[in-house]
């Protein structure tokens, strides 16, 4: 059985990554992108799907942190004979990608023992392994080719390759795992040492940039950290999250594939990463999405490949038991063929923000968005399946709704401050519309709430984003009715669920955790009312709610205190990094993205 998943750890190149169990074991590694196919598949299955563990001989105790300001993960295992770390990292790639593990003796003498097993195409295929002159282990099929090299005896049993050696105090034993073409010229590791020495200071140079020095600002760094290794740094997409199919619900189906790149993540993201001072990031985020979304209006679609490719298709691993035997496993997401009218806004919104940032005043982006805006105005009214990417039938959902009207406010609110020229009368036109229509249809004066769908009973925590961009000032008694009632009818056990799914249909099976990110946003909605208390209070239990090396999954299950859903989890790190920013300074992300409604703004704290 995989290990719980918050006791894994992220290691990564910025163009994929590693995840590395507490035991030692790198159970999730695909390669040579993000979204390739696994080489070492044991989360989703067992160890037959592919690991690579390295562990003392006998019983053990654990410690693990990262090196200060780094992604490099150092695991202390201390036994009656000694005391060795576990150095893991995976070094910025020059040509290939490589893993790099090094057993450090720090006390007395270790016996440890080395678990290779390789399994190409999500822990499938079993390769053909041969020893090279040079003694490097090479692993082949198709196309893929693994070269293990490292000075330790190694041995074969089993289908697995298998390494019994000691580690004495002052000794270092290096193993190097390099990726390449097995039709290429065959790939060589770099000097272990010089490595890590190189992949430190690269790290260090690059978290050095981070300018919010206030409160908590360490779980600020360790974020923007995870935020930078979840990057393909080739093309600058963010990644939702490393893993596919780690389930939502324990032996349940939701269990997606979150190896792409979504645009409703764009504008969170770009303001976490320029209130942080990563402006060249954020710009290759925005030069990314540029890039995806570029083309005919009708062809947008919610999500993206990791360099902007279109086809997303969704299939199923039928060999992978699953997580914990949460199944299917699947390849690919078929939620990129959705319509999801979020995304018109969040991209409108996206560029609103970085003009505003960069006070530019000559963007060739005008052009894809006045096209983006064409479209939306023919189709706004229709159902979609929004920002939870339901699974059955299209219905008019009010958060979509609202970001529709975020799509027209923001490009009007851009051609007025920077002169751009737009349809600016057919635009206001439009606005007023959508917003007549939202409040008619998507209140519910009994509840006094905003509701998921139109002539629903069903509060949806995506209703908390309403003030936070703009579609309401604050205090404005909906936005209060609402708070109001997504406390009442979503919390559980002080956190924040996205929705009742034993009340409402989404074409899956009901039961899912507490969603974080939607427990910051009503962190961020107190902190527009003034509760700043409340706000603090919440901010503080996702903060408890990290693992020891500071890590956030989508999900939560509080019956069970562990993480759900996939991992690390993107959307759950950029709203720490925002809620943390708003909380701490006089301008952060809500107070920028909510400010763009032309309403009036009170200072004072509304009773909830």
């Amino acid at each position: 059985m995989p290990s719980a998943i918050e006791d894994y750890a992220l290691i990564g190149d910025c163009e994929t990554a590693a995840l590395v169990a507490r035991d030692g074991s790198v159970d999730w590694l695909c390669l040579p992108r993000f979204d390739s196919g696994a080489c070492f598949a044991a989360l989703l299955g067992t160890p037959d799907n592919g690991r690579w563990q390295i562990v003392p001989a006998g019983k053990y105790r654990v410690t693990r942190r990262y090196r200060e300001k780094t992604l490099i993960l150092e695991t202390q295992f201390d036994t009656d004979d000694g005391t060795v770390t576990l150095i893991d990292f995976m070094p910025i790639r020059s040509k290939t990608p490589e893993v790099v593990r090094l057993v450090r003796g720090d006390r007395g003498k270790v016996a440890m023992r080395m678990d290779f097993v390789v399994r190409f195409d999500y822990g499938e295929a079993v390769p053909w392994v041969t020893r090279q002159k040079d003694g490097a282990l090479f692993a082949i099929a198709g196309p893929n080719l693994l070269a293990l090299q490292t000075p330790v005896s190694l041995r074969g049993e089993g289908l697995k390759t298998i390494s019994d050696f000691a580690v004495a105090e002052g000794e270092t034993v290096g193993f190097g795992l390099t990726y390449g073409s097995s039709f290429g010229r065959p790939p060589r590791c770099t000097d272990l040492e010089s490595s890590l020495e190189k992949t430190e200071k690269w790290w260090r140079k690059w978290t050095s940039k981070c300018s919010y020095d206030g409160p908590e600002a360490d779980a600020v760094e360790r974020s923007l950290i995870t935020l930078k290794a979840m990057t393909y740094s080739p093309t600058g997409g963010i990644l939702a999250a490393v893993t596919t199919s780690l389930p939502e619900k324990f032996g349940g189906k939701r269990n997606w594939d979150y190896r792409y790149c979504w645009l409703r993540d764009a504008t969170f993201s770009l303001l976490a990463l320029m209130h942080a001072g990563y402006r060249e990031e954020a710009r290759h985020w925005r030069d990314w999405l540029l890039r995806a979304a570029a083309g005919s209006a009708n062809q947008l679609q919610v999500m993206y490949g990791v360099a902007g490719e279109r086809r997303i298709p969704e299939t199923e691993v039928r060999w992978l038991s699953g997580y914990r035997g949460a199944s299917p496993v699947r390849i690919g997401n078929a939620a990129a063929e959705q319509l999801q009218l979020d995304i018109y806004g969040e991209v409108s919104d996206v560029l609103h923000q970085a003009r505003r940032r960069t006070k530019s005043k000559n963007d060739s982006a005008m052009g894809l968005q006045r096209e983006l805006l064409k479209h939306l105005q023919k189709i706004w009214r229709e159902p979609d399946h929004g920002i939870w990417e339901f699974r059955g039938q299209g219905r008019q959902l009010t958060h979509s709704k609202v970001m529709a009207w975020v799509a027209f406010d923001r490009a009007i609110k851009t051609c007025e401050r920077f002169g751009f020229e737009g349809d600016l009368d057919s635009w206001q036109a439009t606005r007023q519309e959508i917003h007549d229509d939202v409040c008619s249809h998507g209140f519910d004066a009994e509840l006094g709430s905003f509701v998921q769908s139109y002539g629903s009973k069903q509060v949806d925590a995506s209703s908390l984003l309403i003030p936070l961009v703009g579609f309401l000032p604050p205090g404005d008694p909906r936005i209060v009715g609402t708070v109001q009632q997504v406390e009442k009818r979503l919390m559980r056990n002080g956190l924040v669920i996205r929705y009742d799914t034993e009340k409402v249909e989404d074409g899956l099976p009901a039961g899912e955790g507490v969603f974080l990110a939607c427990t910051l946003w009503l962190a961020d909605a107190y902190h527009l009312l003034g509760q700043n208390e409340k706000a603090q209070e919440l901010l503080e239990r996702v903060l408890r709610l990290r693992n020891d090396v500071g890590l956030l999954s989508e999900e939560y299950d509080p019956e069970e205190k562990c993480f759900i859903g996939n991992f690390p989890q993107a959307f759950s790190h950029v709203g720490l990094v925002n809620t943390i920013i708003n909380l701490n300074t006089q301008t952060g992300p809500a107070r920028q993205r909510s400010g763009s409604h032309g309403g009036s703004r009170s200072s004072k704290a509304t009773t909830l």
